[in-house]
């Protein structure tokens, strides 16, 4: 028969050993925190500086070249938008900036928005985008523009019917550089 002192003992170990494993664990799950918090500090500040070099880019192509049509302006060799997280793919829109630096539906969205003499509806813009009439991609295409009027981009006088967002002098040429 075990006397309770020696019982008394080996519960007392047993629990020892049970703080020092998750100690352990502890110390390794603050590193790893630490860790990710590193990772999450430097993507938001190269997503910030993507943002701000993409705004300096697109406001100096403004200035470089303010005589040029939009008709004769090259297209980009490949105009791929950034994927991935912690990247925002459809930046807020700011003084310089110009359709180019959206991701190519998003751009092709504000340049027929832009071109349509009055409000448009997300059922209008699907079949010009190249895409099927159907709910899904109706349902798609108006996230997208409520995306581009949460940025900035367009704007939503009345419900489900959307312009190009009016900045004052210039807002009509979107695509000018």
């Amino acid at each position: 028969m075990v006397s309770l002192p020696e019982e008394l003992e080996a519960r007392e170990a047993a629990a020892r050993q049970r703080v020092e494993e998750l100690q352990a664990e502890a110390a390794e799950l603050a590193v790893r925190l630490e860790r990710a918090r590193e990772d999450l500090s430097r993507l938001e500040i190269t997503r910030e500086t993507v943002g701000q070099v993409l705004a300096e880019l697109s406001a100096a192509e403004h200035e470089a070249e303010p005589d040029v049509p939009t008709e004769h302006v090259p297209e980009p060799e490949e105009a791929s938008a950034p994927h991935g997280i912690g990247v925002m793919a459809v930046p807020p829109w700011r003084e310089g900036l110009v359709a180019q630096v959206l991701p190519d539906v998003y751009r092709d969205i504000v340049e027929i928005v832009a071109d349509a003499p009055g409000p448009l509806q997300a059922k209008q813009i699907v079949p010009r985008i190249g895409l099927e009439a159907t709910t899904a991609k109706i349902e798609g295409t108006r996230g997208k523009l409520k995306r581009l009027v949460e940025r900035g981009w367009l704007d939503e006088d009345t419900p489900g019917r959307f312009t190009l967002a009016r900045r004052g002098p210039g807002a009509d040429r979107v695509n000018s550089r």
